[in-house]
């Protein structure tokens, strides 16, 4: 069947995608914490980061911060704070925010509702930042 990610790399569902490789894929969460937060996810799906064989664990972490210089330039912030919780969809995935203070990663607070149009403008801000 595959999670809700397997489809958004298989193109079954549509996703606001910054940067793709053949193993890795990075695109912005529809219900983010701030403007500009992405997901990155190996498109093997493996529900437990820690399962991933180590090269594919590098290749994601490396891919990862590709896309997180790219979101640094794009969004104004202090950091790009990285984490990973992995239990409310079962495959990897690092959270990539954009935060000025450790509030800002607080996954209780209320999601964001951006509209397509905010969305489409973050992600091409952020691509147009890609090397």
């Amino acid at each position: 069947m595959g999670t809700i990610f397997t489809k958004i790399i298989n193109g079954e569902i549509p996703a606001y995608k910054i940067e793709e490789d053949n193993n890795y894929l990075a695109f912005l969460d529809i219900n983010p914490l701030a403007p500009g937060h992405v997901l990155v996810v190996p498109k093997r799906e493996e529900d437990y980061i820690f399962d991933l064989e180590d090269e594919e664990l590098s290749g994601l972490i490396v891919f990862a911060k590709k896309v997180a210089a790219a979101l640094k330039q794009a969004v104004p912030c202090k950091r790009i704070g990285v984490t990973v919780i992995g239990l409310e969809v079962p495959h990897t995935h690092i959270h990539l925010i954009p935060i000025n203070n450790i509030d800002d990663m607080n996954f209780s607070k209320p999601k964001m509702k951006l509209s397509d149009e905010q969305l489409e403008l973050v992600r091409l801000k952020i691509k147009s930042f890609l090397k």
